[in-house]
């Protein structure tokens, strides 16, 4: 079966880590962007952050800036979204898709553009 699966999501107090996970299943991920977005009830997506087939300067939005870090391994044909210092603005369901547009254009895609879209994986946070 062709998807992206995403894992990692769970409870964490404010100031807290947690490190998604985006595994492909049925393709291989070294071609394509990977970017994650978010969205909580009520709100518009928005994209997290993005990495390129290269692995070179991922993009991220201001609002997680200088706290997560995108990164990939495509041995284990998986991109990793690791957060840090997690604040109360942060919850949400958190989805991984992919596709061959450069991260420049990807975060701006909607959502039946990308070639995968995972089902995405809850981040709550609350002490």
């Amino acid at each position: 079966q062709v998807q992206l699966v995403e894992s990692g999501g769970d409870l964490v107090q404010p100031g807290g880590s947690l490190r998604l996970s985006c595994a492909a299943s049925g393709f291989t991920l070294d071609s394509y962007t990977i970017g994650w977005f978010r969205r909580a009830p009520g709100k518009e997506r928005e994209g997290v952050a993005c990495i390129d087939s290269s692995a070179g300067s991922p993009y991220y939005a201001d609002s997680v800036s200088g706290r997560f870090i995108i990164s990939r391994d495509n041995a284990k044909n998986t991109v990793y979204l690791q957060m840090n210092s997690l604040k109360p603005e942060d919850p949400s369901v958190y989805y991984c898709a992919a596709d061959q547009t450069p991260c420049s254009h990807f975060l701006l895609l909607d959502r039946d553009e990308f070639a995968y879209w995972g089902q995405g994986t809850q981040v709550t946070v609350s002490s």
